[in-house]
């Protein structure tokens, strides 16, 4: 359907620029934006490969470990559900760790072990209902601290952006601000239905 809307707009925009006989500009227009494109991801394409190589090094030298080292407390809090030796909530400080490092792709395979480990210790009657532990997940995971935003960063450089990083400090207030009220509100919306 979202295709059928895309060639709509197409045709209509050629069709007028035809009738008002700009046709030659729109064919440029054309031309540019298909090389922009193409510079563009190749641009992005090396700024990830650089970031997604940090984060192996990363999880090579053990500093997303200590990161969730380091957070473990505060998970605790935040999934009073879990066991304390759970599988999940190592999936879960890994990809939260990712995340704050802004490294969403490198975070997407910690999240998925994260729901299978989720789902594993389930303990709704029905499987196909999300746990309390797997709706926080989600919510952490949306909502969660970027320290380093790396993928805005290279999104920013590859537009030519003079100070591609100096999104960093409201990016953290951000955030953060996010994380706390969607925490906030998981935690009363949960406290209220459990009554």
């Amino acid at each position: 359907m979202l295709n059928l809307v895309w060639v709509g707009l197409i045709v209509v925009g050629v069709a007028v620029a035809a009738l008002q006989g700009h046709i030659d500009a729109t064919t440029s227009a054309a031309f540019e934006s298909a090389k922009l494109g193409v510079e563009t991801v190749i641009t992005l394409t090396g700024i990830m490969i650089f970031w997604l190589g940090i984060a192996r090094v990363a999880e090579q030298s053990g500093l997303m470990e200590v990161l969730a080292r380091v957070l473990r407390p505060i998970f605790r809090f935040v999934f009073p559900s879990l066991p304390r030796d759970s599988p999940a909530l190592s999936a879960i400080l890994l990809n939260v760790s990712a995340n704050m490092l802004g490294l969403g792709q490198a975070a997407t395979p910690f999240g998925l072990k994260a729901m299978q480990e989720l789902q594993a210790v389930n303990d709704q009657p029905d499987k196909e209902t999300a746990s309390d532990a797997m709706v926080t997940f989600l919510v952490l995971n949306t909502a969660g601290v970027t320290l380093v935003p790396a993928t805005v960063i290279a999104y920013r450089a590859a537009a030519g952006s003079r100070h591609p990083s100096e999104i960093v400090a409201a990016t953290i207030a951000a955030s953060l601000c996010s994380t706390v009220l969607a925490l906030t509100l998981d935690a009363v919306l949960r406290r209220r239905r459990a009554r």
